[in-house]
């Protein structure tokens, strides 16, 4: 007896989720990508007025900000040397990606920070 992975009624579901996922692959994201720097600037201002908040969480936050350049510059940098978008050529996206590595770890921090704070206040 074969067994299908889906049931019969799953499949339409699997269909079209897969056409969604297929659709959305294929919509230009540049603009999106360019205009998400707007809400990001705002959550930046609002984050660094916060007093509680420590230098940490707000230098890795911003630290993001420099990692959107470098992944911008190294793509570009990319598709005119090598002629393949970023993710292709595996070194130079791991150097970019090394930036969102770097940021999140002092995000990181500073929450530790944060929370090794408290525990001493609530002592």
């Amino acid at each position: 007896m074969h067994h299908s992975l889906f049931s019969k009624r799953q499949r339409p579901m699997n269909d079209l989720f897969i056409k969604f996922i297929e659709k959305l692959a294929s919509i230009d994201n540049t603009a999106l990508f360019a205009a998400s720097i707007f809400p990001y600037g705002i959550f930046l201002f609002y984050l660094y007025k916060i007093k509680v908040v420590n230098k940490f969480v707000k230098i890795g936050y911003s630290l993001t900000v420099l990692f959107v350049f470098i992944t911008i510059v190294v793509s570009i940098y990319t598709l005119n040397y090598y002629d393949k978008t970023l993710v292709e050529v595996d070194f130079l996206h791991g150097f970019a990606e090394s930036f969102l590595t770097l940021s999140d770890f002092v995000i990181l921090l500073g929450f530790i920070k944060i929370l090794n704070t408290l525990e001493v206040n609530n002592s």
